[in-house]
């Protein structure tokens, strides 16, 4: 273990816009976390799969399809069946105000809407996310 905080950065869905998904990444990494990025097209399958192998502390999805609902619905589903509940899942993209509250009471811990910045995103993370011992 080296004690940094692990994150899986994905896109999942059909959206194929990723600049937002790589700078996020790479601004986690500039910070000192381990990041893994795992491209376009991803299904949650795929996703959670990743952060079990990576032993990742958290998921960060980047949803800008419209389809926020059910993919960020789907990844904690599966980790709650891998019994992996204890990794931290956030996002960011195109989600309108009234579906934060429903991502929310899902366990989803936080949305970047259009806007956040890459030292808020880090900062977020560095204090609600565990790092490992």
């Amino acid at each position: 273990m080296s004690g940094r905080i692990r994150v899986v950065v994905a896109k999942p869905g059909l959206d194929g816009h990723d600049r937002g998904a790589k700078v996020v990444a790479r601004a986690l990494r500039d910070a000192g976390m381990e990041v893994v990025y795992t491209g376009l097209h991803q299904t949650p399958e795929q996703v959670v799969e990743t952060a079990l192998q990576e032993d990742a502390d958290a998921v960060g999805l980047s949803v800008l399809s419209g389809a926020h609902m059910t993919l960020f619905a789907r990844v904690i589903e599966l980790l709650k069946e891998k019994g992996a509940e204890d990794v931290v899942v956030f996002g960011g993209g195109i989600v309108p105000e009234e579906d934060l509250p429903v991502l929310t009471e899902m366990g989803v811990a936080k949305i970047f809407t259009p806007g956040a910045t890459t030292t808020e995103i880090v900062d977020w993370v560095r204090e609600h996310v565990s790092q490992p011992v």
